[in-house]
């Protein structure tokens, strides 16, 4: 099968990559990453002004209304460059979100002004427990009077620093692992109950732990509240996994480029590391990997928006699991070629590594999704 882009999306492509190379240099990075908030308002405001916080966004609420495909082509180039501003958690899963929950009155009032860059809003679903398991949602909604009281915790939400707001899962009926009764709130960050717990992860990014102690909220704060919430939340998810897993193909391009470009230059007796066979080898099969992924990739961004369930969570979980294998590979290829450098701050390379191992953990590494692929086949 051939797959081209289409001029306009070759342009978009052409125009991130060049303002990645041209506003993010490793440099720029390191500088972003030390600052107190961890990421850059300004580069925010960039990206809201190329339109990309608008991609995501259908063209009645002002966005572009384009696609996976389109946002695959963004993550590439965000990946190569490492970005630590809340893309992924804001302009991708939120606004999915809240189109899948058909809430119009919420929708106008937050679509716009995610497209135009105004607003950060936070998807905060993953709990102790949840783990790749989407369904599995301990955190209570009870009705009380003309409102409801949030009892529950949530972690590891990425860039929850970084909110405005947050769009709370809770459940309002059934157990824990059951796919009804799972409903979505609006929570304000400075809610009375509401505490949050931040740190730097992994990959160096801010995320941040909630803990809802009572939180009380009107009944205006329950979105999309004529149905329940959970197939919003999984169809949402699937777009952002689409966009995880062309990140991690941005960042494995970029690893190989960055390791043979050094194998080039470090020299061993008498002459470039590059020229040894058995090196070659390795590089060979790590570009193997990178291509593998990439095709990967492209079946996700083509599936997450399948009208079947169980066709999308086979061909994420196919996408996961193969792309969370390759990152591993590639990455601890990359080290070792690198030598005792590459574990290092002062070389990108390093940084790659840790930010493959953030998104290989992230909505359920390469084992979980295996095991899910597998059952998928089974029924």
């Amino acid at each position: 099968m051939h797959f081209t882009f289409t001029d306009e999306q070759q342009l978009l492509a052409d125009t991130v990559q060049r303002f990645v190379r041209e506003h993010y240099s490793f440099e720029d990075r390191r500088e972003i990453l030390s600052s107190p908030e961890g990421w850059s308002r300004a580069i925010w405001q960039e990206l809201a002004g190329l339109g990309l916080t608008a991609i995501n966004v259908p063209e009645e609420h002002g966005g572009l209304g384009a696609g996976p495909v389109e946002t695959m082509l963004v993550m590439n180039a965000f990946g190569a460059g490492l970005l630590l501003e809340p893309y992924l958690s804001a302009a991708v899963l939120a606004p999915s979100l809240i189109a899948q929950l058909g809430d119009s009155d919420v929708a106008a009032e937050l679509l716009p002004q995610i497209a135009a860059g105004e607003l950060i809003a936070i998807v905060a679903h993953q709990e102790p427990q949840t783990r790749g398991k989407l369904n599995s949602i301990a955190t209570r909604a009870e009705k009380n009077g003309d409102g409801y009281v949030l009892q529950g915790k949530k972690n590891v939400v990425a860039h929850a620093p970084a909110a405005n707001e947050f769009l709370v899962t809770a459940r309002t009926s059934g157990k824990a692992t059951d796919t009804a009764g799972v409903r979505v709130f609006r929570v304000p960050t400075d809610a009375s109950g509401l505490k949050i717990t931040a740190y730097r992860t992994l990959d160096g990014t801010r995320a941040a732990d909630l803990e809802l102690d009572r939180v009380r909220l009107p009944t205006s704060s329950l979105v999309g509240a004529d149905s329940d919430g959970f197939a919003a939340i999984e169809a949402a998810h699937h777009v952002a996994v689409s966009a995880l897993c062309a990140e991690a193909v941005g960042i494995m391009k970029a690893v190989n480029a960055t390791t043979v470009e050094y194998t080039k230059n470090r020299k061993q007796f008498g002459q470039p590391i590059s020229r040894f066979q058995v090196l070659q080898h390795r590089m060979v099969d790590m570009f193997i990997q990178a291509e593998q992924a990439t095709s990967m990739s492209y079946l996700a961004a083509i599936k997450c928006q399948d009208a079947d369930p169980s066709a999308r969570r086979r061909a994420l979980s196919a996408a996961k699991c193969v792309i969370g294998q390759a990152g591993r590979f590639i990455a601890q290829q990359a080290v070792q070629l690198h030598g005792g450098m590459g574990m290092t701050d002062e070389l990108m390379v390093s940084h790659y590594f840790k930010r493959l191992t953030a998104i290989d953990l992230t909505w359920g590494d390469a084992d979980f999704h295996l095991q899910q692929f597998a059952e998928s086949l089974r029924t």
